[in-house]
């Protein structure tokens, strides 16, 4: 993969070859999760809850997914408590006033399309290796895997 950053010179070659003269490009930003990101994790949490071989109490593969991004995520991206004024949302828990009940706070889960390149890399990676752990092991499976190896489309798998 060439990674390049566009500069007012031209462009920046910051890892892989450069661009060959000639042939086109599809370009993509690299600040945001990709297209390949976003198709992959969905079905990565479906198959781990369809497996049953995770170990968090949970009813849906939404459910799911929000405790893979609590615990192999980015967490939380804000906080609200209450209190006898009323609700206050803070950025983070450190700014929730002590003695407060823990009945009192919630924890607002950062969007997976607010995650960055890196943040999604780093939780798909947490959460195949996971998988692979627990003994995830279906046809299904293995086509993400490989899809994600290939570039392919697997969504539609």
């Amino acid at each position: 993969m060439t990674i390049i950053q566009i500069t007012p010179e031209g462009y920046l070659v910051l890892s892989g070859d450069a661009p060959e003269q000639g042939r086109k490009y599809a370009l993509e930003d690299a600040t945001d999760g990709t297209p390949q990101q976003n198709r992959a994790f969905h079905p990565l949490v479906q198959e781990f809850f369809k497996s049953n071989y995770h170990s968090y109490n949970c009813s849906s593969w939404q459910e799911l997914k929000d405790f893979i991004k609590r615990d192999m995520g980015a967490g939380f991206e804000s906080f609200v408590y209450a209190d006898q004024s009323g609700m206050h949302e803070v950025k983070t828990k450190e700014e929730i006033p002590a003695g407060t009940p823990r009945t009192h706070i919630r924890g607002k889960l950062k969007s997976w399309s607010k995650y960055t390149k890196k943040e999604r890399r780093e939780t798909m990676d947490l959460l195949i290796s996971t998988m692979i752990q627990a003994g995830v092991n279906s046809k299904k499976f293995e086509d993400i895997l490989n899809g994600l190896q290939n570039n392919k489309r697997y969504d539609k798998l």
